[in-house]
């Protein structure tokens, strides 16, 4: 007879007593969990300052769909591309970033990069324009990261170049500073 390399174990069957020291000791770990629960998650900074009052909830970012922009499309509408919002003048409120074009048949027409803030009476309205459609531009990536707007600028070294096919690009950041956007990466394109 030839022995087996692992021993024999102790308990190799399995007893209705097993199951039920099992499903015993499941439900005491699941009773004790409801006790031992985490604090509620809030999002909000914990306030420095005790108060008795809570804090309104910031309005909404803009709607970029019920703003008029400085954009002269003839008879059709503008049509937004891309949008983003966040708390670019460190204000507490979010602004809205827009990427604005007219709607066209055919072609690439020309993209316009507007900010848009909530004004007093909590209509939107545009408040700069970082691109405007008048320099044949497109924008391809674009972000709105920590209070600074990032986009990549497509345009065209001359009027002869068709709109279909960009040939200049150029990294562009804008960021709010002294009570205006500047822009802080230089305007220097580079043909693709």
């Amino acid at each position: 007879m030839q022995h087996p390399a692992v021993p024999e174990l102790a308990h190799n069957t399995t007893r209705p007593i097993h199951w039920l020291a099992t499903a015993a000791a499941l439900a005491a770990v699941i009773a004790g969990s409801s006790f031992l629960q985490p604090d509620p998650a809030n999002a909000a900074q914990p306030s420095s300052k005790p108060s008795g009052k809570t804090a309104a909830a910031p309005a909404p970012a803009p709607d970029p769909a019920t703003v008029t922009y400085p954009i002269t499309c003839g008879n059709v509408k503008p049509v937004v591309k891309k949008k983003a919002s966040g708390d670019l003048d460190g204000d507490g409120s979010p602004e809205t970033v827009a990427v604005v074009h007219c709607a066209a048949g055919s072609g690439t027409p020309p993209d316009g990069v507007y900010v848009l803030t909530r004004a007093t009476e909590g209509k939107p309205r545009v408040v700069a324009t970082l691109v405007d459609p008048k320099d044949r531009q497109n924008v391809s990536d674009f972000a709105v990261r920590d209070g600074v707007i990032t986009a990549t600028l497509l345009g065209y070294s001359s009027p002869n170049v068709p709109s279909c096919c960009p040939d200049l690009k150029d990294e562009a950041k804008w960021q709010w500073k002294d009570g205006t956007f500047a822009r802080s990466a230089p305007a220097g394109a580079h043909s693709v």
